[in-house]
């Protein structure tokens, strides 16, 4: 049996969901009312189940995001949440909280959030033969680890393709939450990681001044699709459930032709697509027309490129060429015939901040812009609002999808029959009882029939082969056509959701022993059933979650891959030859905040801890 390959794409809401499948997603990502990790894009049951019924006539699959960490008091809640979601047909639900597991649930399948941090084989095992269906792998994790861990359990794997990237190990930062109570496990996050912070040395040194040092670039791999299938990844995951339906139809888009093109490049016929339809486009995507930071590969093919975006947080976008020169009111920039009415242009300034104008009008190969700012020539200008593009890709037309079929028009004892079968197999039928006439002169017809049952129209098919079977040249009126191609239609739809098969899964308490037997606060244990869970599968020792215990001022707030010292090319196993060594402890300051950084060279990752912890610093 062929392993299927999906798309995974993020929907805010209804209308972003539609949008991605129409794109070519064979799975969407949504919250629901509560317990999401993004509490700005939550939606209501009926809009989730609106969802679902538009997605299975495509056979593409609805997961639920259920991903916060839970209080007691909301145990009860979220369990009578996934009930009501299993009724109108969710596919599968992604959850962080073990909780989830001790509860008495309906048959849905499960997958476990990237936010439970799978990144130990060991352990990803764990939650395999604990019931998970699918594991969501951490993104600092290498081609040769998802390998391992591929090796290591049969379980589904899921891994982010394209998108904005969290610094820290995914469920492990505490930062938002230490400073201004918001949890990032609790769906708040405030994003502390995009400010801008100076970088002082344990001399009291200034090193940098107000850059953006924990923000990093945004995520895509999707060149290394095949490298990844091969590693054992099915699902290719793009984050971005707050972004909007521009964004989502273009990484969809992006990606559909370039999963296609593997899957039919594909000699060795393991691998096929894991939804129904085919989509065409009126635009051209490209990954750097949408919301960017800038691109890396972060840890895929091992640590070796700068992954900062120190300038700025915000979309650096499309680039363009440098600016030559300004010419009175306007610029003169390389390719500037390509920029349009009302582009949004982003620059470095001279003060190493991101600055940006948007283009009044384009005249005489001169850019004319809203403000006239100093620009120094050699500047690199990048095209962060594309307007040309988004109109276009607004547009509801803009990224259409539909199955395949072939009619049949035949007789029968009392008139006629239309038989329509779609890619999948589904077959529908409409008799149209209807007395046999021969057509004057007895000319054969058969060409307006085929033209008429070939309009589509706005219905989810296209009628890709149209074959009429009569015995003699018979009359059948348009009307009657028309309305037999609606109805067979209508009902195909009908019988596609029908046959639509919902994997579902019965979760049997398991007591099997976890990897580990001791807990600290990066487990996030927030209620009694997390708690209940870890303790039958042999864990001792269980540290409360963060939120419910932090030590103002002395606490460790994220554990990240990113490395300060690697960026700055100051890395001892990375840059023996470098001139000089940091005196530590290296400091982060913004405003009356202050983090310390701590280095833990062996396992190659940084620690954040707030300005009153102590540590010892580990020696080069």
């Amino acid at each position: 049996m062929k392993k299927k390959i999906e798309i995974l794409a993020p929907a805010k809401d209804l209308i972003g969901g539609m949008a991605a499948i129409n794109a070519g997603a064979d799975a969407v990502y949504i919250g629901a009312p509560l317990y999401g990790a993004r509490s700005n894009a939550t939606n209501s049951i009926e809009d989730v189940a609106k969802l679902v019924e538009y997605a299975h006539l495509f056979n593409v699959q609805v997961f639920v995001v259920v991903n916060t960490i839970l209080y007691d008091n909301e145990l009860e809640d979220c369990r009578q949440m996934i009930w009501k979601l299993y009724d109108i047909g969710v596919d599968a639900l992604i959850v962080q909280d073990m909780a989830i597991m001790e509860m008495e649930l309906p048959p849905i399948v499960l997958h476990a959030s990237t936010q439970a941090n799978n990144r130990d084989a060991d352990k990803i095992k764990f939650l395999k033969d604990a019931g998970m269906k699918r594991v969501v792998l951490a993104r600092e994790l290498n081609l040769h680890q998802i390998k391992e861990i591929s090796e290591a359990s049969d379980v589904e794997l899921e891994f982010f393709v394209t998108g904005a990237l969290c610094v820290s190990f995914s469920g492990n930062c505490y930062m938002s939450v230490a400073n201004g109570e918001r949890s990032a496990n609790r769906g708040s996050c405030a994003q502390n990681c995009r400010l801008p912070y100076n970088l002082i040395d344990g001399h009291g040194e200034t090193l940098i001044k107000n850059s953006h040092l924990l923000s990093i670039k945004d995520f895509d791999v999707s060149d290394q699709i095949p490298n990844l299938v091969e590693a054992g990844i099915c699902s290719f995951k793009i984050e971005g459930r707050l972004k909007d339906v521009v964004y989502v139809k273009n990484n969809v888009s992006y990606l559909r032709q370039k999963l296609d093109a593997f899957l039919e490049n594909d000699n060795s016929g393991k691998y096929t697509k894991a939804s129904s339809g085919t989509c065409t486009y009126t635009f051209e995507s490209a990954l750097d027309k949408s919301f960017n930071r800038g691109y890396t590969d972060y840890f895929v093919n091992e640590r070796h490129q700068s992954i900062g975006s120190w300038e700025s947080p915000k979309s650096k976008g499309q680039y363009i060429g440098k600016l030559i020169k300004t010419i009175g009111n306007a610029y003169e920039i390389e390719n500037g015939e390509f920029l349009n009415n009302g582009d949004g242009l982003c620059f470095i300034n001279e003060n190493n901040e991101a600055d940006g104008i948007y283009v009044n009008k384009v005249e005489n190969g001169l850019t004319y812009p809203n403000v006239l700012k100093e620009i120094k020539p050699g500047t690199f200008i990048y095209r962060n609002n594309d307007a040309a593009f988004i109109k276009i890709v607004e547009r509801e037309d803009s990224a259409v999808r539909k199955i395949s079929t072939t009619l049949l028009l035949t007789e029968n004892e009392n008139g006629f029959e239309l038989i329509a079968t779609d890619e999948d197999g589904n077959i529908s039928n409409v008799k149209l009882v209807h007395p046999k006439e021969r057509t004057k002169n007895n000319e054969s017809i058969e060409e307006n029939f085929k033209i008429n049952l070939a309009k589509t129209g706005f219905t989810p098919y296209t009628a890709d082969e149209i074959t009429i079977m009569f015995s003699e040249n018979w009359f059948l009126p348009i009307s009657k056509i028309n309305e037999m191609r609606r109805t067979v239609f209508e009902q195909l739809s009908a019988i596609r959701l029908a046959n639509y098969k919902r994997h579902e899964h019965q979760l049997v308490k398991t007591s099997h022993p976890y990897p580990e037997t001791k807990l600290d606060f990066m487990y996030n244990v927030s209620n009694k059933l997390a708690r209940k869970f870890y303790e039958r599968h042999g864990v001792t020792e269980i540290e409360k979650a963060f939120e419910l215990q932090w030590d103002p001022g002395k606490s460790r707030v994220m554990t990240t891959k990113y490395c300060i010292k690697y960026e700055l090319e100051k890395c001892p196993k990375y840059h023996p030859n470098m001139d000089g060594r940091l005196k530590e402890p290296l400091i982060l300051k913004q405003g009356e905040l202050e983090y310390k950084l701590k280095f833990n060279c062996k396992p190659c990752e940084m620690e954040i801890w707030e300005k009153d912890a102590e540590f010892e610093i580990e020696e080069d």
